[in-house]
Formats: C-alpha cells, sequence, structure tokens
C-alpha cells in the first residue's frame, strides 16, 4: 500500500510539474520577444558558415580532380588503377588475417579437456569447429596420433608450410603495386622532361612559361606515384608483422600440443 501511494504522488508531482511548465511556456515573454532577433542572426551566421564549408569542400575536391588531370589521363589512370587494385588486395589481406587470429590457449585448454573426456575424437570435433590454421593444423596432427608423436610432429611440420602460404598468398601483388606505382609516377616524369625539352626547342627560349607544361606534369605523375608507394608499403608491412605473430602463435601452439598428446598417451 505505502509503495502504491508512493508511485501515485510521485506520477501527481510529474503531472504538476509539467502542467506548471506549459502553462509557463503558454505565456509571452518580452525577454523571449527581444532574443529572437539575435537567435535569426545566429541561426543565419550558422548557415552562412556551413555554406563556406561545403564550398571549401568542394573547392578541395575540385582542386584535387583539376591536379589529376593537369597531371595527364594517360598517367594519372594508371597511377589510380595500381592503387585501387594494392588497396583492394591489401584490405582483403587484412581482413583474411584478423579473421585467422585464434585464442590458441583457450584452444589447447578446451582440446585437453576434450581428450581428458572424449578422446582424441572429441579433440577432432573441436578443432574441426574452430576456424583459423592452428586449428587446421591441429586437426592434421590429430588425426595422425594413433601413429605416434613423430608422426604428429611431421604432420604439423609439413601443414604449417601450408598454412603459413595460404597466409603469404596476395603480398606478392601488394609488393608489386608498391613498385609499380612510384615507376608509373616516373615514367610521367620522364615524359614530362621530354615535353618541357620539346617545348624550348620549338620556342627557342627557356623562359618559365614555355617550361611550365613539361615540369607540371612531371612533377604531379612524380608525387602521384609516392602516394600509391607510401599507403601501400604501410600495409604491406602491417600484412608481414600480422603474419610473423601467425606463425610464432602456430610454432608455440604445435609445441603445446604434442606436450599435451604426450601427456594423454601416458
Amino acid at each position: 500500500m505505502k509503495k502504491l501511494v508512493t508511485i501515485l504522488a510521485f506520477i501527481g508531482v510529474l503531472a504538476f510539474g509539467a502542467s506548471k511548465t506549459m502553462a509557463q511556456d503558454a505565456k509571452p515573454d518580452s525577454a523571449t520577444t527581444q532574443a529572437a532577433a539575435p537567435a535569426e542572426s545566429s541561426v543565419t551566421e550558422a548557415a552562412g558558415d556551413a555554406a563556406a564549408a561545403a564550398t571549401e569542400e568542394t573547392s578541395f575536391h575540385q582542386a584535387l580532380k583539376d591536379q589529376f588531370i593537369a597531371g595527364g589521363a594517360a598517367f594519372m589512370w594508371p597511377i589510380l588503377i595500381v592503387f585501387i587494385l594494392g588497396l583492394a588486395i591489401a584490405i582483403e589481406r587484412i581482413i583474411t588475417l584478423n579473421l585467422a587470429t585464434t585464442n590458441t590457449k583457450k584452444l589447447l585448454s578446451q582440446i585437453e579437456d576434450a581428450l581428458a573426456k572424449g578422446g582424441v575424437e572429441a579433440a577432432k570435433d573441436v578443432t574441426k569447429n574452430t576456424r583459423g590454421p592452428v586449428a587446421s593444423i591441429f586437426t592434421q596432427g590429430l588425426m595422425r596420433s594413433g601413429e605416434g608423436i613423430d608422426m604428429v610432429e611431421k604432420s604439423i611440420v609439413s601443414y604449417g608450410g601450408v598454412e603459413m602460404g595460404r597466409l603469404e598468398s596476395g603480398l606478392i601483388w601488394i609488393s608489386l603495386c608498391i613498385s609499380l606505382g612510384p615507376m608509373l609516377g616516373f615514367f610521367g616524369t620522364v615524359v614530362g622532361m621530354v615535353q618541357a625539352f620539346d617545348a624550348i626547342e620549338a620556342a627557342g627560349d627557356i623562359s618559365p612559361s614555355v617550361v611550365a607544361g613539361g615540369m607540371k606534369v612531371a612533377l604531379i605523375t612524380t608525387v602521384g606515384g609516392l602516394i600509391v608507394g607510401m599507403v601501400l608499403q604501410v600495409l604491406y608491412n602491417y600484412c608481414v608483422s600480422k603474419i610473423d605473430s601467425l606463425v610464432n602463435k602456430m610454432e608455440d601452439a604445435s609445441i603445446s600440443l604434442i606436450d599435451i598428446l604426450v601427456k594423454h598417451k601416458k
């Protein structure tokens, strides 16, 4: 009964407060009327700032587009295509490597419990239901557990090489894009310099206006190629470091699996 009275009193207080607030809002306030003009001016200024920001963003994209065109479509499009391909492969590799990461300590603990309760078959069920190269290696090792520890070790080493090859697949194409991007940029640089010297020869003069076009093409293509190389190099190094980490975990976990099997055999 006390809870019901408390709830009804609380609801009454809320209703009274709401009605009082609505009544105050309904009355015209001179201060609100006086503040209307500054508020409208603030809204106008905010709209002006937003429009200026949109104009600035549009001008940035337009400037980027202009620089792309100034570099020459014949040279900038191959650089852009190489960048897109390299970026797509790098992102795919990063996602795949992150999905291949396994909590090896948890997996080893599950395998040890499965061996103690259900034997090798139960342990194989655990590894088959776990994704990642470590679980695949464990599955191959457990399949040879009946042939002795030496065969388990050989199977783990052999299949570990196969899994390592799968992890490293695609890196060669990222490396190709890293090399090809700056090379295409330097090719555009050489062509731009040739155009500049052709213009000098045709005009018989070395004034800046004569050589500006060819030099601009040379510099823009160089910048584009270097940007491609730098971005893809960072992603490539991340993939390599991730693969090294996975390989180290595979080796440590494989040794632990052999120790668990030896303990189970006793």
